[in-house]
Formats: C-alpha cells, sequence, structure tokens
C-alpha cells in the first residue's frame, strides 16, 4: 500500500503548455494580498516608535525601502509567467513529477529554506552576487520597512533553487513556498520583538538572529544567512548570538538614499569602475567575483 502511494505521488502526467494561462490564475499572488497587513503593521511600528521617540524611522530611507519593495513585486509580476513556463517545461521533463499536494510544501520548504541558506551565503561572499542583495543592507535604520528592500536582480540567483525544482515537486508548490519565505522574513525586521524562548531562537530565524545578520561590526559580519530555519546556520558554523547592539548598514555607509535605482545598482557601477580602473587580469577579476569584505579592505587601505 505504501509503495502504491509513493508510486502514486511520482507518476503525475505532464502539465499541458495550454494550460500554463489557467496554473497562473491559480497561484496566488500572496505578497500582493499580504501588502494590507505589512502596510498596517508597519504603520503601527511607525506610530509606536514616533510616540516613544525611539526614531527608528528616517524619512528618505523609508520611502526608498518602500519603491525598491514596491519595484520589487512589479517585477516578479512581469517575470511569473516566464518562471512559470521554465518550472513547469522542467517539471514536464523529468520522470519522478510528484502529483499536486498541499503536504508536499513541507518537505518542499525545508529544501528550499536549505538553498536559500546558500543563496545567501554566496550572496555575502562573492560580489557580483552581492551586487544583487547589497540593497537589502544598506539601510542604517533597521524596522520593517527594511523588509521591503530586495533587489530588483535578484532573480539571477534562481540558479540555487533548480535543486529544489529537480525533486519534483509541483510548479504551484514551489511559487508558493517561495512566497511564504519571503513573507516570512517580514516579522525579523523589527527591534520592537526582543530574544524569544531559547528553543525557538535555537530553530527559527527571529528577529534577535536576524539583527545579528544586519550588523556592520566585525563579529557580527557574514552570520546568520538563515531565511526561516537558523539551524543551518549553526550547522554549518556561521551563527553568532545578538550581543551587543548592531549598527546598520554597510560597512562603508552611503547614507540615507531615496533613490530606488541607485540602491539597486550603485555596486554595480562601483564594480564596473573598479574593474575598468584595475591593472591585470587578477585584480580584475578579485574586483568582480572577490569576497566583498575583502574587497572594501582593499579599496580602504588604497585609499
Amino acid at each position: 500500500m505504501i509503495f502504491n502511494a509513493i508510486s502514486d505521488l511520482f507518476a503525475a502526467p505532464p502539465i499541458p503548455y495550454e494550460q500554463i494561462l489557467h496554473l497562473e490564475s491559480r497561484a496566488p499572488n500572496l505578497i500582493v494580498y499580504a501588502i494590507p497587513f505589512m502596510a498596517f503593521f508597519t504603520l503601527l511600528e511607525m506610530g509606536v516608535s514616533w510616540y516613544e521617540n525611539h526614531k527608528l524611522y528616517k524619512v528618505k530611507e523609508s520611502i526608498g525601502s518602500t519603491l525598491v519593495g514596491l519595484g520589487n513585486v512589479l517585477i516578479n509580476l512581469l517575470l511569473k509567467i516566464v518562471l512559470l513556463y521554465f518550472f513547469v517545461w522542467l517539471y514536464n521533463v523529468l520522470p519522478w513529477r510528484m502529483a499536486l499536494a498541499w503536504w508536499t510544501l513541507i518537505p518542499c520548504y525545508i529544501l528550499f529554506d536549505f538553498c536559500s541558506y546558500w543563496a545567501h551565503r554566496f550572496s555575502h561572499s562573492q560580489r557580483f552576487l552581492w551586487s544583487t542583495h547589497v540593497v537589502h543592507h544598506s539601510a542604517e535604520s533597521y524596522n520593517l520597512t527594511v523588509s521591503f528592500r530586495l533587489s530588483w536582480i535578484q532573480n539571477i540567483k534562481i540558479i540555487f533553487f533548480l535543486p529544489v525544482a529537480l525533486c519534483g515537486f509541483h510548479p504551484l508548490v514551489f511559487f508558493v513556498v517561495s512566497q511564504i519565505s519571503v513573507l516570512f522574513q517580514f516579522w525579523v525586521h523589527t527591534e520592537y520583538i526582543k530574544k524569544l524562548p531559547r528553543f525557538f531562537e535555537y530553530i527559527f530565524a527571529t528577529p534577535s538572529n536576524h539583527r545579528v545578520h544586519h550588523g556592520s561590526q566585525e563579529k557580527y559580519l557574514d552570520k546568520n544567512f538563515a531565511a526561516t530555519f537558523i539551524f543551518w546556520d549553526r550547522l554549518f558554523n556561521t551563527y553568532q548570538k545578538e550581543e551587543e547592539k548592531p549598527i546598520y548598514g554597510l560597512t562603508t555607509k552611503i547614507g540615507n538614499r531615496l533613490n530606488p535605482i541607485y540602491l539597486n545598482f550603485h555596486e554595480l557601477n562601483d564594480i564596473y569602475k573598479d574593474v575598468r580602473r584595475a591593472k591585470g587580469w587578477r585584480k580584475k577579476w578579485f574586483y568582480l567575483f572577490g569576497s566583498p569584505v575583502a574587497v572594501d579592505k582593499e579599496k580602504k587601505s588604497t585609499g
């Protein structure tokens, strides 16, 4: 009986391409649906911060974060049908296609989060990929609007998530999981939630754990990459508990920028300038693909 159930699960028929538009209509835009709720809690935090004079929000930075977030939502909506075609094609060529079963969200989410950890970690260890993530770290205040700062070019890192798709999960499951993962990260961008019970801090990427990730102190750099499950960081030795208050933003500050185009592409512009000025292919390669921390130290040492 168990063998038959497994056989049925991995014997789903291919998805006809003419049904993709129908499939697209069935794929819920969870992030779009969540916008009113995120706006409510952001305004609530903003109001409490103002009332208590905590000064957690800077006007230009918050507006810049919101514009970056809205641009990201628009880009994802435009890319949705293209990505859906790609994942349906990949799903159809696999001989072990899984049927659409919502309980498969659980194993898919765990695998997705594992891949997310590595995508995030590589984004901090390689400068070109850092350019697809730096906008998220450029905020010098820590509040719920920081969760909106998602790069407009981050979809190039989809290659890190191909192992999840290659497991044969139904495309709808894959899309729902990816959106839930993004939404989970909304609530961790706050200073109002302090440390949670130990078991929760041990398993999940909580606000305390994620504040460390946004810290620019030496001890906090390149730590706590997990999106949902912090035990990946514990397992791969990148965990750091929150001790002193983090100093937010980049190690080289860019200021409270309002322009979402600058926020998204200033690092790519810097890469272009550095590679163009560098003498020799080894140095050019370093400025293009070297560690962002090493590049920053090199540039500071050379003036």
